[in-house]
């Protein structure tokens, strides 16, 4: 993790989590779905909720795209696809007219007692974190 270190569930603070998988660090998509956590992170600081970005980047990637954008929540890096694995998101993919393996853009809220209460797959990054917003909020 960018903070140095080391991310478990059970370890968090007993508050409700938001963990995002996303594909690749500085690519258009996943630079605006970091952005958009970054610009609603104290939002979500008031409803009481931790944000988690995991992608399989180096934690030196991480460190360097978390500084470019002023990201105020950790990364995790996760090379060996253990979490990516464990959240099943880790799919056959299009890409350039080629199939490749990669990580589905996708969100989890775990609740402060670590209960999966909410998912999202195939995550369109549009309006996105605004719907995770209102869905944390709305749980208190």
């Amino acid at each position: 993790m960018t903070s140095g270190q080391t991310f478990t569930l059970s370890g968090r603070p007993a508050r409700a989590t938001v963990l995002f998988f996303y594909p690749k660090d500085n690519t258009p998509g996943c630079t605006t779905e970091n952005m958009a956590f970054r610009d609603l992170h104290e939002q979500f600081t008031a409803a009481g909720v931790e944000i988690y970005g995991i992608s399989r980047d180096s934690l030196r990637s991480h460190e360097s795209f978390k500084a470019k954008l002023g990201l105020p929540f950790e990364l995790i890096s996760d090379p060996e696809e253990a979490v990516c694995q464990a959240f099943g998101v880790m799919k056959q993919k299009k890409m350039y007219g080629k199939e490749v393996r990669g990580v589905e853009r996708s969100t989890f809220v775990i609740d402060a007692q670590g209960r999966l209460v909410k998912e999202w797959r195939g995550v369109k990054v549009p309006g996105h974190v605004d719907e995770v917003l209102e869905f944390v909020a709305r749980r208190g």
